[in-house]
């Protein structure tokens, strides 16, 4: 039976200031849980309604009733594992990199990590005012993908000003992303969803693309961030 104690740690880690203090994530739902043992992430403590029968150790049965105490959806899904944060890892100085400049919708970030690992771009920087991607929502909307994407959270004015690639932003008003000269490697930075790109980092930005309406009313205001990430990565890597 789980105590107060063990109840009120695992619902803390729902608070971003909690899981860094202690290094450690939840995962909710057996197929996500098996996709990250299968990683080489670290299993902290599993909590399971019924034994997944793996080679998971620190696996702990509990009641519905537990897991719903403990859970952050509103149906719990049969299981819920706490996992170890992994190092940090060195960003790569080539490739395709995706920045994100103070994306704040959880559900957004997880569909970003999930593209970036579907087009295969291995880095995703984050500037420090972007969600969590230990959010349990990022972590639900990622299905998985959190495993294989390097993501870090840096000041973005500081890590644009030293990068020797070239960078693109996503704008309203740039050159459509059809007739633009886009090169396998380089910088794509994608703004917050009500403001778009800071003000800060337009300067350092070498090409502002954007993605036409071909609607004839054209009063869509914009396209949600995560939905023109995927039809820019996709852009990208078609050429």
């Amino acid at each position: 039976m789980l105590s107060k104690n063990q109840i009120k740690f695992i619902t803390k880690l729902g608070q971003k200031k909690h899981r860094l203090q202690e290094r450690l994530f939840v995962v909710e739902g057996i197929k996500m849980i098996k996709e990250l043992l299968a990683s080489p992430l670290e299993l902290y403590q599993l909590y399971t309604t019924t034994s997944l029968n793996s080679d998971a150790k620190n696996e702990v049965l509990i009641s519905e009733k537990e897991l719903k105490s403990i859970s952050f959806l509103k149906t719990p899904n049969t299981a819920l594992a706490i996992f170890k944060m992994p190092e940090n890892q060195p960003l790569t100085s080539n490739g395709l990199i995706v920045a994100l400049d103070d994306v704040r919708d959880p559900g957004n970030l997880g569909t970003i990590i999930r593209l970036c690992d579907w087009f295969g771009v291995k880095d995703l920087v984050c500037s420090q005012q972007t969600v969590d991607c230990y959010n349990p929502k990022v972590l639900q909307a990622t299905m998985g993908s959190i495993t294989r994407v390097n993501i870090s959270y840096v000041d973005l004015n500081v890590f644009l000003k030293e990068a020797t690639l070239p960078i693109y932003g996503a704008f309203m008003d740039g050159t459509t992303v059809y007739e633009a000269t886009l090169p396998e490697q380089g910088i794509l930075i994608m703004g917050n969803e009500a403001n778009g790109i800071s003000s800060s980092l337009e300067t350092v930005i070498n090409k502002r693309i954007s993605i036409p309406r071909f609607g004839p009313v054209k009063a869509t205001e914009s396209l949600n961030v995560a939905t023109a990430t995927a039809v820019l990565l996709s852009e990208f890597r078609r050429r």
